[in-house]
């Protein structure tokens, strides 16, 4: 589309005041006399000069009016506006005119949809003129070769947000053009897509609130695209319809995340009926909730598939999925596997830097429905999970990463409550791997306390059970014997009270996950000291945490407190409270190891 870009010209031509304007109308009639006289004559020289000149005229008024627009007088975008709907007028008219010359009418669509698109974007009537000829190029002109012109004009750099409405134009005019395609429709389809989702993804990227409107316009837009696809499927018998409608619903999901991710609060209410008809796409092309929840029905759209989440979101869209999505969820909720691929699909979205909170929140929600009360574990426990195991951890960072960020208290707490949920779906056989790596590839001192709290709790429900069992079988089983998790938990206890890379742990900064092994430890030291047997806890053991772990870590402790009792400021306070229940409990540690190490 080089011969079409009009940026040299429209730099030299480009004066950006309105009296200057005036001229414009004059030079475009006196450029499309000459051409139209140049078409008539067959002189291919002239026609291509006074073609461009046409298109430089043009160009030069958009920039005249794009500079109107960002200045402040009132004045000169009424006058530039006012302008550019002359010249819209003098190019429709000349190309409707009965004796209009088709050798024009092919020159001009070459290098007009650019500058007719931009001066479409201007107020008044220019948008209605700019599609009408837009249309008429359209359906005057071949429809395979104004598919390809388009796809280059949206192709084109313009500036954001100015010529989000040349985009419309343009988009608006490419869905006419799909409907008139009548061979080869996967070919030229797979062309036009990639150029409306780049405009999409550039314009959901780019506008702000205050271009709200804008953005339904595009949506809207692109969802004409979508509407003129199902219609090519419609029409076809062959087995290409198959692969168009695959095309069709992985269009569809496309445009419901760039919904989701846009940045207008107010977008998600308004688009609605836009998801709405997307979510009628997608079950026209042969998607069911099932494969959406689970990420079945099309492998390579995995990570798009997830955006039924926003179904949820609006009264109008949950009353269209209704039942079905209901029975859908069901039948995931009944089935371990299905469940685990569904719960490992939302990762996408919440670990994505691209979705606003709300949709995380939905995604939260959806994995709570998912989860439900009624967890699968004893059917988990006779399946081999390690090769779930990868995708169970990313599915547990993504987690953490709403619980960890979300601004809303609520949200944290709905985003812990799913982490737990999730984790205690894992075979205990395999869950304490899970969580050993949560603790390992934690960056956060609070959020390493949360998972070492976890471990705490699987070793007394471990330990409740293993009671249980001691009482069916009268009595027979060691009282008190330990969890096989306690063993390893000892390991996630060093790592904090004694970190790999040396020294006693980071205080008062990671007070937190201190008092959280703490606590552990001083669990473990309790339970071990109700069997009979305490095999956990051998001499070497006792001396290790004593001298190791413990003892090194109490002068630290009243060093720090010592320190900041001389300071009355907030901060200090602040200190003090956070290291009183670490001092605490260190010491009920040291009296619990101590007592042990009398008795060996």
């Amino acid at each position: 589309m080089a011969a079409g870009d009009p940026s040299a010209a429209a730099t030299s031509d480009a004066p950006a005041t309105s009296s200057s304007a005036a001229s414009y109308p004059d030079r475009l009639r006196g450029a499309l006399a000459a051409l139209s006289q140049a078409c008539d004559s067959g002189v291919s020289d002239a026609s291509e000069a006074a073609t461009f000149t046409v298109s430089d005229v043009l160009a030069a008024a958009a920039a005249m009016s794009t500079e109107a627009d960002d200045g402040s007088d009132g004045g000169d975008v009424s006058a530039a506006a006012s302008v550019s709907e002359e010249l819209l007028r003098e190019v429709h008219d000349f190309l409707s005119c009965p004796s209009a010359n088709q050798m024009a009418t092919d020159a001009l669509s070459l290098v007009l949809l650019i500058p007719v698109a931009k001066l479409g974007a201007q107020t008044g009537g220019c948008g209605d003129i700019a599609a009408a000829i837009l249309k008429f190029f359209v359906t005057n002109c071949s429809p395979r070769d104004m598919l390809s012109i388009l796809c280059e004009a949206l192709d084109a750099p313009m500036e954001l947000p100015n010529f989000s409405s040349s985009f419309v134009l343009l988009l608006n005019a490419l869905a006419e053009v799909l409907t008139l395609i009548q061979r080869r429709h996967i070919e030229q389809v797979l062309v036009v897509l990639p150029a409306v989702l780049k405009v999409m993804c550039a314009t959901v990227s780019e506008c702000d609130e205050e271009h709200g409107k804008a953005v339904v316009d595009l949506f809207n837009a692109a969802h004409g695209i979508g509407n003129a696809i199902q219609e090519m499927c419609t029409a076809m018998v062959n087995k290409n319809k198959e692969d168009l409608c695959a095309i069709l619903g992985l269009y569809s999901l496309q445009n419901i995340a760039l919904v989701s991710r846009s940045r207008q609060q107010d977008i998600l209410c308004v688009c609605g009926s836009v998801v709405l008809q997307h979510f009628r796409f997608l079950k026209f092309s042969g998607f069911t909730y099932v494969g959406l929840l689970t990420g079945s029905d099309v492998t390579a759209a995995t990570n798009k598939l997830y955006k039924v989440v926003s179904a949820y979101m609006y009264d109008d869209m949950s009353k269209y999925a209704g039942e079905e999505l209901e029975l859908a969820l069901k039948e995931v909720q009944g089935n371990h596997m299905k469940k685990w691929e569904a719960i490992n699909m939302l990762k996408y979205v919440l670990s994505s830097i691209n979705y606003p909170w709300i949709i995380k929140s939905q995604g939260i929600n959806l994995l709570l429905s998912l989860a439900g009360e009624n967890h699968v574990q004893e059917i988990n426990n006779h399946v081999d999970f390690s090769s779930y195991a990868p995708r169970i951890f990313a599915t547990l960072k993504a987690i953490e990463s709403v619980m960890m960020a979300a601004p809303e208290a609520l949200m944290r707490k709905k985003a812990f409550a799913a982490l737990k949920k999730v984790i205690s779906m894992v075979p205990s056989s395999q869950r304490f791997d899970i969580l050993q790596a949560l603790v390992n590839n934690s960056m956060s001192s609070s959020l390493t306390a949360i998972l070492l709290d976890l471990v705490r709790e699987e070793i007394l429900r471990e330990t409740r059970q293993a009671e249980n069992d001691r009482v069916e079988s009268d009595g027979f089983q060691d009282h008190g014997e330990l969890p096989a998790w306690a063993s390893h938990a000892l390991e996630l206890v060093e790592l904090i009270l004694r970190p790999p890379q040396g020294g006693p742990p980071c205080l008062p900064d990671h007070g937190d996950q201190v008092i959280s092994a703490l606590n552990l430890l001083r669990f473990i030291l309790i339970i071990d000291s109700r069997g009979r047997s305490g095999i956990l806890f051998q001499k070497e053991t006792l001396h290790k945490v004593h001298s190791e772990w413990l003892i090194p870590l109490r002068p630290i402790v009243a060093g720090i407190q010592s320190e900041n009792e001389k300071d009355d400021s907030e901060l200090a306070n602040q200190i003090m409270c956070s290291l009183n229940p670490v001092q605490l409990v260190l010491h009920r540690c040291i009296e619990l190891v101590e007592e042990k190490l009398k008795g060996c």
